[in-house]
């Protein structure tokens, strides 16, 4: 099932995507919470008539770098042996057709495609054999970073955790088990060139690696996202460009580049 959030006349709710056809999708909306036993309300909106909001407000984002080999040996880094974390507020997320402001601090703007796990309930030094039980679904993620901040400052922080930092969407697809995400084509396009393709299977350490590790140190809560490391070919971004990524069995997620106000 593909579950979005959505607004409508002042209102927010969830929904179940109905449909294939960009152009004919449909919202079921959803009774209560998806984290949590719901009904589908029978009620059904067009996506076209409503805006797609994050699919998760997170209580935090917790993100892997340097999580696929070539991506770490392109910026001149080593290949961590452990996982490797770093937080993004809950300020940072996005939704899909919301604008990416390029922030005024940076002049090196670059995008990265990533896997974003949402976790579906409290959860604390997961075993490896449960993961599968602690994850709701997943959904398209863009780490959206200040190049040049994080070469300067170290701590990534600023570079990393700006507003407008962390697009999220279009929907949380919950029908991929373990498996299927741990093999999924990940790619990113900017004004429809193709700059990033890689494979969730490419990465230094799995999905149950990096949730047994972040779980030993913090409980993770219903709608925490965990972002799984971006494939190589990162690269700027400039005002005006649109950047779309997209991940196989999920969808697409689109965005624009915009200067800040």
């Amino acid at each position: 099932m593909r579950i979005a959030r959505f607004s409508i006349d002042g209102n927010v709710a969830f929904g179940a995507v109905e449909g294939d056809k960009p152009d004919e999708l449909v919202l079921d909306i959803i009774k209560g919470i998806p984290f949590a036993d719901f009904e589908l309300s029978g009620t059904k909106v067009p996506v076209s008539k409503v805006r797609l909001l994050p699919p998760v407000l997170p209580n935090k984002v917790v993100a892997f770098g340097r999580n696929y080999a070539e991506h770490a040996r392109e910026l001149g880094n080593e290949v961590p042996e452990a996982p490797f974390a770093f937080f993004k507020p809950s300020t940072s997320v996005i939704g899909p057709g919301d604008d990416i402001q390029y922030p005024s601090f940076s002049e090196e703007l670059h995008h990265e495609a990533e896997l974003a796990v949402v976790i579906g309930r409290m959860c604390r030094e997961v075993p490896r054999d449960r993961v599968r039980d602690v994850i709701f679904g997943y959904t398209c993620a863009n780490d959206i970073t200040a190049r040049d901040v994080q070469r300067r400052e170290k701590q990534w922080a600023r570079a990393k955790g700006f507003d407008t930092s962390c697009p999220l969407g279009p929907w949380v697809e919950t029908g991929l088990d373990l498996e299927q995400a741990s093999d999924l084509t990940v790619q990113l396009t900017v004004n429809g060139e193709q700059r990033q393709l890689g494979r969730t299977s490419e990465m230094i350490h799995s999905i149950e690696d990096l949730i047994v590790n972040i779980s030993e140190a913090m409980t993770l809560l219903p709608g925490d996202v965990i972002l799984t490391g971006t494939p190589a070919g990162v690269g700027p971004l400039n005002v005006g460009d649109e950047v779309a990524v997209t991940i196989e069995g999920i969808g697409t997620l689109t965005n624009k580049v915009v200067k800040r106000g």
